[in-house]
């Protein structure tokens, strides 16, 4: 979501994950030490931060996103392209009952372990 919308606000990401700020803090906090992520003051609303990643963060990024495709090619191998569409259909339409936001895993939406 952040490579998506470089220079986005954490409040902003909280909403769309549909978290409470405070955790988007914290995986901030845990993604800028790792060196994955920038937060820097936004400039046009100092009480902002603006998100960025780093140059590391995007070659995660792109690792994920080759990752991600090699497995999808597996799980699917068996679909042709229009079998594959229509699965693709039919899983958007179950989330979308289930009013799963879209791209947010909906184990991410649930309270930190105590």
């Amino acid at each position: 979501m952040i490579a998506a919308r470089p220079g986005r606000s954490q409040r902003s990401l909280a909403e769309e994950l549909g978290v409470v700020p405070s955790r988007i803090v914290a995986l901030v906090d845990r993604l800028e030490g790792k060196g994955l992520l920038a937060r820097a003051r936004n400039p046009t609303d100092r009480r902002n931060h603006a998100l960025q990643l780093t140059a590391e963060g995007g070659a995660v990024m792109a690792r994920m996103r080759g990752l991600a495709a090699a497995h999808e090619d597996q799980i699917c191998a068996a679909l042709d392209d229009a079998q594959r569409a229509h699965l693709s259909s039919l899983l958007a339409a179950i989330a979308a009952q289930q009013g799963l936001t879209p791209g947010v895993h909906p184990g991410y939406q649930q309270p930190p372990p105590t």
